[in-house]
């Protein structure tokens, strides 16, 4: 019988301790914890959930620091995850898409592919294509980070990249803190610092869909987007380094409009990418107080307003997407079925002096905030004609 009771007490306390440390038992977005449970590259991963007042969720494994899913209600209350993922922690090991990511240790592309400092060139990982891009393989969303902090509402995580890493100079420590606020805000901070000068620009990649239903398009939401300019492609989607005033073109999103209204026009930059794909630079750059861009989905009500201390947002509507990529609940997730806001410098901000610097160096500090507040009281802009 003492055999029974102390095992009793020790499984007791294991269950504690799993409750302690932020690993759910259930979600409500339906994800499973044990699918995220497995070692990669010798290291343990696992699913957190962060809930706040309200009921919302926000479920996160640190494979990649990836946002995997996120509750919020619809006008009604009902709640509704508004990410696209995966279910389990294989298929983001083994699909190489980019759910939910962390991105780095330089999202976008770098030409050459090669970085000078101080005089001293630095040649990057080669793609193939001249150039590198999201920091290389593996980058920053291919890594188990290691959990620093948990508690019911937040989240921090460390990835240490080594000097040299994919090319890239000096020891690079990245700490990324998730905080679900009780006002339907999901938090994202990223601190890094580094013991040789290099070059850091870091970036979450959530795939938004606020209708809750990935399988509509979002070509029907209404967006706008703080800018008056864009940052131009080459015919091989690599940027020259001008930009391109939005007015009079697709990308004029200084009103709200549907997305899809002229997604497809004869357009030499929408040609490039196939949509939009483009990096918006802020009108108000680095003014957390200000919003840096407005979705709106009539249907479910839910608005998406993006915060943000980055010079320049990334919009991304999912034109690369096939249908081939079989998501939670066993949804196919096609074409323009999410968009992304992703939050940023500039694409090879590091051989463009005239873009702002992605320049850090020893007993500097990195620090980067981006705010997705979620509300069902869309800002009076969105309902202007």
């Amino acid at each position: 019988m003492r055999i029974i009771k102390d095992l009793r007490i020790l499984l007791f306390a294991f269950a504690l301790q799993i409750c302690v440390v932020g690993v759910a038992q259930t979600t409500l977005s339906g994800l499973d914890p044990s699918k995220f449970s497995a070692f990669i590259d010798g290291k343990q991963t696992a699913l957190y959930t962060l809930k706040n007042v309200k009921g919302e969720e926000a479920c996160i494994t640190n494979y990649g620091a990836r946002l995997v899913s996120l509750m919020e209600p619809n006008w009604n209350g009902r709640m509704e995850d508004v990410v696209l993922g995966y279910d389990n922690v294989w298929d983001y090991h083994t699909k190489g898409q980019n759910f939910g990511a962390t991105v780095g240790r330089y999202i976008g592309r770098i030409i050459g592919p090669k970085i000078t400092i101080d005089g001293t060139t630095y040649n990057l990982q080669e793609n193939g294509k001249g150039v590198v891009s999201h920091g290389g393989k593996p980058g920053f969303a291919d890594r188990v980070w290691d959990v620093v902090n948990v508690g019911p509402q937040s989240l921090t995580l460390r990835y240490v990249s080594p000097d040299g890493e994919n090319g890239f100079p000096g020891e690079l420590t990245t700490t990324l803190t998730y905080i679900l606020r009780d006002d339907g805000a999901l938090s994202i901070d990223f601190i890094a610092t580094t013991n040789k000068p290099t070059v850091v620009n870091l970036a979450n990649h959530s795939f938004f869909n606020i209708s809750g239903n990935p399988e509509r398009s979002v070509e029907t939401q209404s967006l706008w987007v703080d800018s008056k300019e864009i940052a131009e492609y080459d015919k091989n989607k690599n940027v020259t380094g001008s930009f391109l005033n939005v007015k009079h073109t697709p990308f004029d999103f200084r009103k709200p409009r549907q997305i899809g209204e002229r997604i497809d026009d004869d357009n030499e930059q929408l040609k490039i990418t196939g949509g939009y794909d483009h990096a918006f630079s802020l009108f108000h750059a680095g003014d957390i107080n200000r919003p840096a861009a407005i979705l709106y989905d009539a249907q479910s009500g839910r608005a998406l307003t993006v915060y943000t201390t980055e010079p320049a947002l990334q919009v991304y509507t999912g034109n690369g997407l096939k249908g081939n990529q079989v998501g939670k609940k066993g949804i196919k997730y096609k074409r323009r079925c999410a968009i992304c806001l992703e939050t940023l410098h500039f694409a090879d901000s590091p051989n463009k002096p005239h873009f702002p610097s992605t320049l850090l160096r020893p007993g500097q500090t990195y620090h980067t905030r981006t705010v997705y507040v979620f509300s069902t009281d869309p800002p009076l802009i969105m309902k202007a004609k």
